[in-house]
């Protein structure tokens, strides 16, 4: 299942110590429809290992400031709380899933 990311909520999955990935994406974005799909994907796969969600830039200002979000889709990836990777523009799916692996 993907999670919605907002401002409020983000930060308490960051901290909960279980891997995360975050897809900063926008209703408007081209590249982001063509990974908001494998995202979905990698959520149903991993479920239970890696709390996968999606963050609306367009709803939420301040988390993509924090992290100086400036293109999207931008995925970053959190593991014991810490940024550990990040992926900006479209990409395969078999990258996305290797980051994915190096999380767990």
């Amino acid at each position: 299942m993907v999670i919605e990311f907002t401002d409020e909520n983000l930060n308490e999955f960051i901290e909960s110590g279980k891997p995360v990935l975050v897809d900063f994406w926008a209703e408007w974005c081209g590249p982001c429809r063509m990974v908001g799909p494998i995202v979905e994907e990698l959520a149903e796969e991993y479920d239970g290992k890696v709390q996968v969600g999606k963050l609306n830039v367009d709803e939420n200002a301040e988390v993509p400031t924090k992290f100086g979000i400036r293109n999207i889709p931008t995925l970053l990836f959190f593991k014991d709380g810490q940024l550990v990777d990040k992926q900006v523009g479209a990409t395969s799916k078999s990258v996305l899933a290797e980051k994915i692996k190096s999380l767990i």
